[in-house]
């Protein structure tokens, strides 16, 4: 980091009325001496609000100049602060109407996590069926993919996803029990899982990393896909983080690319 952009942060101001409470999401929100960017510890705050659910997808947050007076810093910083944040996809911004949380509905999905996309160019969220939901112990794989304890219950789940009609993704995702107490009772999962985290166990999904690898479709996966057992596909290996940093989800998806590609934008 450049030394010379750090600073020494002050303590905040105390805030004088309820709105300012409201903006930073209650008295306990801090912003700690350091020499880290203060917007950077803004915006660190600001993702608190979010991971502990004071602040709900969806929702209209204050105002610029009622976050900064919450914090005891000045409107600009909140700003540099909100602009990374709805760099992330995390916020946002309307034009007349202000910054609001972000949710998970299917256009945000589809241009920042699905990735598969006809040949035809045109993006569509495909649909899902669910197969199986079952609790299970945590192998040492997924423990470690997940950064929980081997053995540790996790949610393994098992769905087909369809593009046009057709079954082209398998996809095995598990979860962490002590994130989404309760889902495997949900025999029929909605099809965005992303959105029905946020709602339900307030885990909103900010990033995650993908690996790629050709692999040959197993008896399972041919059966399911209508392909032969042996045939090239790809594999898209994920594991989801929440706006905290913690591991969410570990999602296996085995796609048939005979009528899609991926479509990875560099910028």
């Amino acid at each position: 980091m450049d030394r010379t952009q750090e600073m020494s942060i002050p303590p905040p101001r105390i805030r004088k009325s309820a709105k300012a409470r409201v903006a930073t999401g209650g008295e306990g929100a801090r912003i700690q001496l350091g020499y880290r960017p203060l917007y950077r510890q803004v915006k660190e705050l600001l993702m608190q609000r979010l991971s502990d659910g004071s602040w709900s997808p969806g929702q209209l947050l204050p105002s610029e100049p009622e976050i900064a007076a919450g914090l005891g810093v000045s409107p600009g910083t909140v700003r540099k602060a909100l602009d990374e944040l709805s760099a992330e996809s995390l916020v946002i911004r309307r034009q007349g109407r202000g910054t609001f949380v972000a949710r998970h509905d299917e256009e945000r999905i589809l241009f920042q996590f699905f990735r598969l996309i006809p040949d035809s160019g045109e993006r569509r969220f495909p649909e899902g069926h669910t197969i199986s939901v079952a609790v299970a112990k945590a192998t040492a794989d997924v423990a470690a993919r997940l950064g929980i304890g081997p053995k540790s219950p996790v949610i393994a789940i098992e769905r087909v996803r369809l593009l046009d009609g057709r079954p082209c993704i398998h996809e095995r995702i598990v979860l962490p029990r002590s994130l989404f107490p309760g889902i495997e009772r949900h025999k029929n999962l909605p099809n965005n899982l992303y959105a029905h985290y946020s709602a339900q166990y307030g885990v909103t999904i900010a990033r995650g990393t993908e690996r790629l690898k050709a692999v040959a479709a197993d008896v399972r996966q041919a059966q399911l896909l209508g392909v032969r057992t042996g045939q090239p596909m790809l594999q898209v290996e994920r594991v989801a983080f929440g706006v905290d940093g913690t591991p969410a989800e570990w999602r296996v998806s085995v796609c048939h690319t005979d009528q899609a590609h991926y479509l990875s934008e560099l910028k």
